[in-house]
């Protein structure tokens, strides 16, 4: 007599696979998600940080900084970030997110981030991440020391 699985054997495994893809597959998206946001506001901590740098050695900040700045320039061949004079959109999964833009006076620049309206879960994710209570950066100014 040949020795076999019976169909209920095989229906009973065929059910836990289910189930073990059921609970497994929802935790690989999240963990996509979180890598993105983690990525993207690793950028815009770096994009800051060369903002600053470059202010503070040069003692002001050129109108199209944001663009000569190697973080944004990775942001936006990722489809990260759109920019303009002054001013730059961090987009996450097409949508804007943040706004990113360099304020300049006659005394003072500023790096300012503002917070668009939210639409999905990475931008949820990004915004819960960025304090925003760090900004204005004061770039130039009374209160900055070269």
């Amino acid at each position: 007599m040949k020795k076999a699985f019976t169909m209920i054997e095989l229906i009973f495994v065929i059910v836990i696979l289910g189930i073990l893809a059921a609970v497994a597959i929802p935790k690989l998206a999240a963990t996509r998600d979180d890598a993105k946001v983690s990525k993207i506001a690793q950028n815009i901590a770096t994009m800051a940080a060369e903002i600053s740098t470059y202010a503070m050695s040069k003692g002001a900040t050129d109108e199209d900084f944001l663009v000569m700045s190697n973080a944004a320039k990775t942001m936006k061949e990722n489809g990260n970030l759109t920019l303009g004079t002054n001013e730059a959109m961090v987009l996450a999964d097409g949508s804007n997110c943040i706004k990113i833009k360099v304020v300049k006076s006659a005394t003072n620049d500023d790096l300012v981030m503002s917070f668009e309206t939210s639409t999905n879960d990475i931008c949820d994710g990004l915004q819960s991440v960025i304090d925003i209570n760090s900004y204005p950066m004061k770039l130039r100014g009374n209160s900055v020391t070269y």
